[in-house]
């Protein structure tokens, strides 16, 4: 394998929505350009960067998948991205870790929800970027209905610097905008092979329209170019290349361009206009690093970890700065470890390839990484250097999981900390105090798959159940009693006795004991262990088992015994005397808010606040913040579940939201009393 400088290295992101057809895409640049031996397909499971069971079952990208094409002495590295919701983590790894995009839609869909939330991300990152229009072989298609709708939800400054000749089954080739050739293709071509010939007649309109727009986009990226195009001038060729470049470069163009990956028809030109219009390593920005004084020698990046079977952890790294060579040793600086990196490899799809050494701005990979995980730093010991991780989207549902085979349970953890591992956005925990393990990532297509992969990966059998709520109780009257713990059993036998009073105290101030003991009725030794009783018999509640919270408990009387009193009687006497007088303190349920902030376009929002109202939702207020409305309201925790799923449906994948824990509010009796019931449920089971 050939090492590459860094002036012909280009990093290119593919990403869109889901099916617009980017892992075809992918695949046919890397063959057409010989980079790759094989001419995949998703229907059959043989695409280059779709490799994994579940890719190749479902017919769709999971994962981030990284290929190579190479083309005019360019080596273009290919990160190819999901493009459904649930996956979007994958397409920030990839959008982070790259200087370029191309923007795949597809002829016949248009824009969708998956292509605005790239764009998005794109825009954050000031990234130059392509738009490619394939499938324009399919039924449908719309070269200029796609156009048109790009420029009203994407970006005014997208303009074409290609037109189709024909759409559909009548789809047979390209005019450039640039050249004024027509590459027309032949039926059957493997590698996009094509004859040039003159644009033909039903084209000319839609040529003179759009090469207006493209040579008036060229000439605005310059102020001599603008005075000659303005003074009836003709642009050279060198001149529209050079301004079109450098109008992709700082964002004030987007070309859009055609084909149809699937005949490779259109690909020998993208894999062009990569090398030509995109920018090298050399002339694109590094991000936010931290300790970078004087700029380190060596700084790279860990982009994606992945599990592979007889191998181990495979790293995914980009190169920002330096040069390594296979067997270097490279400082792990979130880590503090040396890593050395044997076998040092690029990706094409499931291949490794070893390479001697990479450079600056290559992407490489290397197996078998004792401490190296994902968004860590590779730099010099002597100079660290800590680059600002990528910022993964927040995790937005959570479920239970349960494993269905008992004795899989400590695999279960092992597997869901491995997925983690992998997949940035999904998190687990295991809550003690719910006694419940809960898994957190981006809807039930992302759980679908992390149980799949349990199963296959990990052997581990386990199913989603419904997420336990963390209730709290509290009082709201008060009452006073007796708790007596008297036990005789030949010798020395158990004696305590306490009379206690409680009350409520305000939210959120806690718990408070106060030592009314006069006289001496009993001693000070065990006044402690009536405290330490009330607390242990207030954390199983007193309704469905939640903890009691904010309350006051004083001892007032008792009495004991000089022989069988100690510690253990008195702590049972607070015990009891809290079970006898907290259920007549008229005690109350307590449910977990979260305030709640939910994106969507102004079209959707009545139905979002419809349903959010039933979920006991309290909105709060509407605002805009440019091209959505900002709905703010207050939800119990317990009616989230599923709810992104919900809003998913709602929206068709436009809305987003992001929620947070609030407070305790006290819950309707019908909320109090199903509780209550399922806990006794439960209690009877086990």
């Amino acid at each position: 394998m050939r090492v590459y400088d860094s002036a012909a290295i280009r990093n290119v992101a593919f990403v869109g929505h889901g099916a617009a057809g980017k892992t075809t895409l992918v695949d046919a640049l890397a063959f057409v350009s010989g980079s790759s031996k094989r001419h995949g397909s998703i229907q059959d499971g043989t695409t280059l960067t779709d490799y994994s069971a579940d890719e190749i079952e479902r017919k769709h990208s999971i994962s981030l998948g990284v290929g190579f094409a190479e083309w005019m002495d360019t080596k273009i590295n290919l990160l190819d991205a999901p493009g459904f919701l649930d996956f979007l983590g994958e397409g920030t790894a990839a959008l982070y870790s790259a200087d370029a995009a191309i923007v795949v839609i597809n002829a016949t869909g248009g824009v969708e929800v998956g292509t605005e939330k790239v764009w998005e991300i794109c825009d954050a990152l000031h990234l130059p970027r392509l738009l490619f229009v394939t499938q324009m072989d399919r039924e449908r298609a719309d070269f200029e209905r796609v156009f048109d709708d790009v420029k009203a939800h994407l970006s005014p400054k997208v303009v074409p610097v290609e037109i189709p000749v024909g759409s559909g089954a009548d789809f047979r080739g390209i005019v450039s905008l640039l050249t004024g050739d027509t590459h027309l293709y032949k039926k059957g071509t493997k590698t996009g092979e094509y004859e040039v010939v003159p644009p033909p007649p039903e084209t000319g309109d839609a040529y003179r329209k759009y090469e207006q727009q493209l040579t008036e986009a060229i000439a605005s990226t310059d102020d001599a170019l603008l005075e000659k195009y303005l003074g009836g001038e003709a642009l050279s060729r060198e001149e529209i290349i050079a301004g079109l470049r450098r109008g992709v470069l700082a964002g004030e163009i987007v070309p859009m361009l055609v084909g149809s990956a699937t005949l490779t028809y259109g690909v020998r030109a993208l894999l062009t206009e990569i090398v030509d219009l995109l920018p090298s390593p050399l002339e694109a920005p590094i991000p936010d690093k931290e300790g970078d004084h004087g700029g380190s020698p060596l700084l790279g990046r860990v982009f994606k970890t992945v599990s592979e079977p007889h191998v181990g952890d495979v790293t995914l790294f980009r190169l920002y700065r330096g040069v390594i060579k296979n067997g270097d040793e490279v400082w792990n600086h979130e880590h503090s470890v040396a890593e050395k990196l044997n076998h040092l490899s690029v990706q094409q799809g499931k291949e490794r390839l070893e390479v001697p050494e990479l450079r600056m701005g290559d992407i490489g990979s290397v197996a078998k990484l004792r401490d190296t995980h994902t968004n860590d730093t590779f730099c010099h010991r002597d100079r660290p250097v800590h680059m600002a991780p990528i910022p993964y989207p927040e995790a937005v549902a959570t479920s239970g999981v349960v494993v269905k085979n008992r004795g899989e349970e400590d695999k279960l953890a092992a597997g869901l900390h491995k997925l983690h591992e992998e997949d940035p956005t999904f998190h687990f925990e295991y809550n003690s105090e719910l006694a419940q393990t809960l898994i957190h990532g981006r809807g039930e297509r992302h759980f679908e798959i992390v149980l799949g992969r349990l199963q296959k990966k990990f052997g581990v059998h386990a199913e989603l159940v419904r997420p336990k709520v963390a209730y709290r109780e509290t009082l709201r009257g008060k009452a006073e009693g007796q708790g007596k713990h008297k036990k005789q059993s030949g010798g020395r036998g158990q004696y305590g006795d306490c009379w206690i009073r409680l009350a409520p105290r305000p939210r959120g101030a806690g718990y408070a004991f106060e030592d009314a003991i006069v006289g001496g009725v009993i001693p000070n030794k065990y006044i402690p262990a009536v405290d330490r009783g009330i607390q242990e018999a207030a954390v199983r509640g007193v309704i469905a088992g939640f903890p009691l919270v904010d309350f006051q408990a004083e001892c007032f009387d008792g009495s004991y015994h000089d022989v069988d009193s100690n510690e253990m009687s008195f702590k049972m006497a607070g015990i009891l005397a809290f079970r006898n007088v907290a259920p007549k303190a008229r005690p109350v349920l307590l449910e977990p808010l979260h305030d709640v902030t939910v994106r969507v376009p102004s079209e959707y929002l009545g139905d979002v606040m419809g349903d959010l109202s039933s979920r006991r939702g309290q909105i709060l207020g509407t605002d805009s913040d440019g091209r959505r409305t900002v709905i703010k309201a207050i939800v119990p925790e317990a009616e989230m579940y599923k709810y992104a799923t919900t809003l998913h449906s709602i929206t068709h994948g436009r809305g987003d939201f992001h929620e947070e824990f609030r407070s305790y509010a006290e819950a309707p009796p019908e909320v109090t009393a199903k509780v209550a019931a399922e806990h006794k449920k439960e209690d009877k089971e086990e």
